[in-house]
């Protein structure tokens, strides 16, 4: 075992030492959140003048679940002009028998990162793909309005409601007509099935389906923390809050519309930017939960895997070695906020210097709730799919929680049917 990693990691430095006659045309997919496509062109113009490679991106929307459904076809029709893809934390199990096994070629650097990032990306022993950086959302907060009306940051959501109605109210009424209380995730997406696991789980109200596989998601925690939710609507939420993903609720906090905001952390280094109407004017912490709860930031996070279709899985592997690591893990988290799958990054004084809020996450990183992908394996997207209908229909109020969740219960029970 120990000569094969040896070897492994020999070819693998051989392999960063490509001849510009061995050169490959390669191809990676992404969506666009933010500033991703900028982001990874810097890193794959590095890569192209290192390896002599060169390196087109083919760009995809920014919502997660129309990605995947454009995923799952090209590589259920052997797409080969697709060499790299970038995928979310929760693919893994179902995506697995498309890509390369990067055990061997990785054997040398999958003990530098989180194990339970590792592993979250490891389907029957075979390691599916590598993390370029982990994820675990904040409730951004108005410093500059909070320290006005002599709040502190809520501790929960009832808090939450209670300061961004104050503000709210008083602000408009001195004029300040398109201030929000607070702005998430609340298409029908994969987003709101990580605001709403958030808001159940930090209510006592489980994780949909638990780590045996059971469905948990009929309980009357889970009910009332989605009723609850739904009473934001109209009050301290804007009515089109039902149609925002992640850059829609970025658009409202950053033009200064907003008390509150539950985001990823890459809006933190965009909130700073110099074009944003909140530089210097906000902070970030956990999110809240509920009465006797715990916080439940939902785990995020972006990888790589290369396509089982590629014919370039060589110089692939060697791009997916190069985005990986420790150096661009670092570059990331300075130049966009990314939190590092790589533990020793976060200690890095020029890290902790250039954006504060990375060594400051570690631990939410660390106790992040999972959603339930590996209990539901290839079904999860199904599951999904179900939970975030259920969810807005409630939100969008057609249907309270209780009966909106009863019915879910019994379509998630059809497709379990034996086993996930």
């Amino acid at each position: 075992m120990q000569l094969r990693k040896a070897l492994a990691a020999l070819a693998a430095t051989a392999a960063l030492s490509v001849h510009p006659a061995l050169a490959a045309d390669l191809s990676i997919v992404l969506g666009s959140v933010g500033k991703d496509v900028q982001e990874m062109r810097a890193a794959l113009d590095a890569f192209e003048k290192e390896s002599g490679h060169r390196v087109r991106i083919v760009e995809m929307p920014a919502s997660t679940t129309d990605q995947f459904g454009q995923y799952r076809l090209w590589l259920a029709a052997g797409n080969a002009d697709v060499d790299v893809y970038r995928t979310d934390v929760i693919w893994a199990p179902q995506l697995a028998d498309n890509f390369v096994d990067l055990s061997e070629a990785m054997a040398d650097r999958v003990g530098e990162h989180f194990p339970a990032v590792i592993d979250a990306q490891t389907v029957g022993g075979k390691l599916v793909a590598m993390p370029l950086y982990t994820d675990a959302p904040a409730l951004y907060y108005r410093k500059d309005l909070l320290e006005k009306y002599g709040k502190q940051p809520p501790k929960t959501w009832a808090e939450l409601e209670e300061i961004a109605t104050e503000i709210v109210t008083a602000e408009r009424e001195a004029g300040n007509g398109g201030l929000n209380g607070f702005v998430f995730q609340g298409s029908a997406y994969e987003g709101l099935t990580c605001n709403a696991l958030e808001w159940i789980a930090s209510s006592g109200g489980g994780t949909i389906v638990d780590e045996a596989g059971e469905i948990t998601i009929d309980n009357p925690q889970a009910a009332a923390a989605i009723d609850r939710a739904a009473g934001w609507i109209n009050k301290i939420a804007p009515g089109g809050v039902l149609g925002y993903m992640e850059e829609e609720a970025r658009g409202v906090w950053q033009t200064g519309n907003a008390v509150f905001m539950r985001n990823w952390p890459y809006a933190y280094a965009l909130s700073r930017g110099d074009d944003s109407a909140v530089k210097d004017k906000f902070d970030v912490v956990q999110l809240p939960m509920g009465e006797g709860g715990q916080p439940a930031g939902c785990l995020g996070g972006w990888n790589v895997a290369v396509s089982k279709h590629s014919p370039n899985q060589e110089a692939a592997i060697e791009m997916v070695r190069f985005l990986t690591s420790a150096e661009w893990q670092k570059t990331r988290a300075i130049n966009q906020s990314r939190m590092p799958t790589i533990p020793s990054v976060y200690d890095d004084p020029e890290v902790a210097e250039a954006q504060p809020i990375v060594a400051n996450w570690k631990p939410v990183i660390e106790t992040a709730t999972a959603r339930p992908s590996a209990a539901t394996k290839g079904k999860y997207n199904e599951m999904s799919k179900e939970f975030w209908t259920a969810v807005h229909q409630t939100l969008s109020g057609r249907g309270d929680a209780a009966s909106n969740l009863d019915r879910l219960d019994k379509a998630l029970r059809r497709l379990k049917r034996a086993e996930w």
